[in-house]
């Protein structure tokens, strides 16, 4: 028996051509996705936009605002079909090491306190809770906190 070997996922620059698939997926994981406009922003403000790659398929995604010595994750997304096989962590890695490479010192996130899996993942590669954000997102009834967590890089 042989084993077929496949290449690991890779992360590449996010582009134009990148941001159909992107919103697909951001639409089918959120009640209150990011829009075209916001991931074009992004893109267009320089913010750090990667896809993640499983072969030729975009699996993933994360946007990441440098500056200061601080490092932000605005959006870090894995496809439903992809999920619970440690793409999340994957990206969350690939994430931490460009905000490394750039020196910062700290890298942000905001979560939702209802967003158990992602909750677990940040919290389990070492993330700690330094705040709150009240009525930060958006909810169906009102708004919703955002927990600030925060990992010293």
């Amino acid at each position: 028996m042989s084993a077929v070997l496949r290449p690991a996922p890779s992360l590449e620059p996010m582009s134009e051509a990148d941001l159909r698939s992107v919103v697909e997926i951001e639409e089918s994981l959120y009640e209150f996705p990011w829009t075209l406009g916001n991931f074009r922003d992004s893109l267009r403000a320089g913010y750090g936009c990667f896809a993640y790659r499983d072969g030729r398929q975009l699996i993933g995604y994360a946007v990441l605002l440098l500056a200061a010595g601080e490092a932000h994750l605005l959006n870090l997304s894995v496809a439903a079909h992809a999920q619970r096989r440690g793409h999340g962590r994957s990206l969350l890695e690939h994430v931490v090491g460009i905000a490394r490479e750039r020196e910062a010192k700290v890298l942000f996130l905001e979560v939702r306190p209802t967003n158990e899996v992602g909750r677990r993942l940040y919290t389990g590669y070492g993330f700690k809770q330094v705040g709150v954000r009240r009525g930060y997102y958006p909810a169906h009834r009102g708004r919703e906190d955002a927990l600030v967590l925060a990992l010293d890089l």
